[in-house]
């Protein structure tokens, strides 16, 4: 059975991060799949509404760009995962940029690069 990935990403700065996980979800050898569950206006509700789904989802994908430290969604999205107890990773969304981790992400988090062989290991559960 394919795993359901919530994808949290600087909708400001690296959508089309969110476009490349989404072509990879598509591909036959593919664990996983994505519901496009972007919450794209901030509404009153939206951090229950996040939490809904991000409680739904098996994993959380999460896109690092240079400026993932200052998206405010993505911090409130990794906390929300940490405290459902979901599982997430960090994926180095570029590879000639510093990516960085958001500010909710722990010391230990691992920043890993994004290859379609780290990705399945990353969906299965390995870290």
């Amino acid at each position: 059975m394919k795993s359901r990935v919530f994808v949290s990403f600087d909708y400001d700065n690296d959508a089309v991060l969110k476009e490349f996980l989404i072509g990879q979800s598509k591909l036959d050898d593919s664990p996983f799949f994505i519901s496009d569950w972007s919450i794209k206006v901030a509404s009153p509700g939206w951090k229950e509404e996040a939490r809904r789904r991000i409680r739904a989802s098996d994993v959380v994908a999460v896109l690092c760009g240079e400026h993932t430290d200052s998206a405010v969604g993505v911090d409130v999205e990794v906390r929300i995962a940490q405290e459902e107890r979901i599982p997430y990773f960090l994926l180095k969304g570029y590879k000639d940029v510093a990516c960085v981790k958001p500010k909710a992400a722990k010391t230990a988090d691992k920043l890993y690069a994004w290859t379609w062989p780290h990705l399945k290991t990353l969906i299965g559960g390995g870290r």
